[in-house]
């Protein structure tokens, strides 16, 4: 029987962890403070979180804690191999005191790892009756291993499975609607035989440049997002404005040049979109302030403008045009030098030359 200061301490991780859940839709985080919390409080040199590949059948290490950490995450289990997929496949706790002297156990794990393992309490991390993997604690300091040890584990795992289902559920949502963006994108595309693959295009530079500016994952789904609706607000240019075949005239421009606008009107009304608009509307300012629609300079410029700035002149140079054919690479990055710190964001320019190059 636990002590209630321990039942205290037990209780307060499992708020903590609820607590994760309902503000965090990173689960990463949570994942790895279930880990945490249950090393801490079973008293245990390590700790893992096994999650099963729902195409192959295969378990693989989400979370490793502890000594060796590094190389067990390279271990894959086979279906229903070690005491792990024995756990997953039978959905059954397990206390096994001696793990050596245990046919189940899967020895090369500690070979490859370097590790090695002498006991340990293993737990189904399940939901909706169905198996998403295992929790593990893994060789208690003092003592061994108790059915109170166990019944921890099970309320970090139950905890563990909401984050999972709630994460997948969030993703799913999250597919839809950059699906559904896509699309719309796309759609829009079409209207114009000559821009075939642009969004696509546009899309794949401007995450090169922000990744290699190191964005975090955050702005940088803002940047996919901003890049593949960047023209959306075309659909309110005429056709006759739009698929031109020579160039425009100062009145035609005129009209051209108001998608931006048009394309963050669209946007506006969707709040989640707040951080995506500002790439919408001013991919073509330029930094001497000369660009439109808001004649922005240099530092007023959002970021995410200057990099799709960038990506979209790079591809509109290098695909055939009504009035041009396309041009290299070469000559693309050339003109881009060129316009570098007059047109264009002179580091934006540089990174994206050298991650092509």
């Amino acid at each position: 029987m636990r002590e209630p200061s321990r039942k205290l301490e037990q209780l307060n991780a499992l708020l903590k962890l609820s607590s994760l859940i309902n503000s965090v839709l990173d689960t990463s985080e949570i994942r790895k403070y279930a880990i945490e919390a249950a090393m801490s409080l079973l008293n245990t040199e390590a700790g893992s979180l096994i999650l099963i590949d729902q195409k192959t059948g295969n378990l693989y290490f989400e979370v490793a804690l502890g000594d060796k950490s590094d190389r067990i995450k390279e271990v894959i289990l086979k279906k229903g191999q070690g005491l792990a997929g024995w756990v997953a496949e039978k959905g059954e706790a397990i206390i096994v005191h001696n793990v050596q002297s245990d046919h189940r156990f899967f020895q090369d794990a500690d070979t490859k790892s370097n590790f090695s393992t002498r006991d340990m309490v293993c737990v189904p991390v399940t939901s909706k009756d169905h198996v998403l993997g295992v929790l593990q604690a893994i060789n208690k300091k003092n003592g061994i291993f108790d059915d109170d040890d166990k019944e921890v584990l099970l309320s970090l795992a139950d905890q563990v499975a909401i984050a999972i289902e709630n994460a997948n559920l969030y993703q799913e949502l999250k597919d839809t609607f950059y699906g559904t963006a896509k699309a719309l994108a796309e759609t829009i595309e079409k209207r114009d035989p000559y821009t075939g693959g642009h969004v696509k295009r546009v899309t794949r530079y401007s995450l090169i440049i922000g990744k290699a500016l190191g964005l975090p994952k955050k702005d940088l789904e803002d940047l996919s997002l901003a890049a593949t609706l960047h023209d959306i607000g075309k659909i309110g240019v005429r056709d006759d404005v739009l698929l031109k075949a020579g160039r425009l005239d100062d009145q035609e421009f005129k009209k051209m040049i108001r998608h931006t606008e048009y394309g963050a009107e669209i946007l506006g009304p969707v709040k989640q979109l707040k951080n995506v608009i500002p790439g919408v509307r001013n991919h073509h300012e330029r930094v001497d302030g000369q660009g439109y629609p808001d004649n922005l300079k240099d530092t007023q410029i959002p970021l995410i403008a200057k990099i799709i700035a960038v990506a979209d002149t790079f591809d509109a140079i290098t695909t055939n045009r009504p009035y041009r054919k396309a041009l290299s690479s070469q000559n693309a990055f050339e003109e881009l030098k060129k316009n570098a710190g007059i047109q264009f964001d002179k580091i934006i320019v540089d990174t994206f030359i050298n991650e092509m190059s």
